[in-house]
């Protein structure tokens, strides 16, 4: 079985594109981007004497592209596309209080009474 020529292939999972391809883009990008520098610092020899903005604007544009296209070429590979999580997280528990210890009763007023020392001087 040979492969059809011309035949249609439809991305079905959510994997990223191919080493190779994303190497190709991110080149093609970069060259396209020298280019359109090349063509900004021709135009702005060719324009110096002529129309002196728009040579600078072409200066600027021939400093900065460089920059600006090896920053892209080299920003490397796209994030995987986000796809439905299949973490299903636990449903939280509600926390229990403190056990009661044994003996110890729930302090009420006949034991607040028990732990006041007497006030020598007869304060209340």
């Amino acid at each position: 079985m040979g492969k059809q020529s011309g035949a249609e292939v439809f991305r079905i999972t959510g994997a990223r594109q191919g080493l190779a391809e994303d190497v190709r883009g991110r080149q093609r990008r970069y060259v396209i981007s020298m280019s359109v520098r090349t063509v900004s610092v021709i135009a702005a020899a060719a324009l110096w004497n002529v129309e002196r903005y728009v040579a600078i604007v072409g200066l600027a544009l021939g400093v900065l592209l460089p920059y600006i296209a090896v920053v892209i070429a080299n920003a490397g590979r796209e994030n995987t596309p986000s796809l439905p999580s299949t973490f299903v997280p636990a449903p939280a528990r509600p926390a229990l209080g403190a056990a009661p210890v044994a003996g110890h009763a729930e302090p009420g007023p006949a034991a607040d009474q028990a732990f006041r020392a007497a006030d020598p001087q007869g304060h209340s």
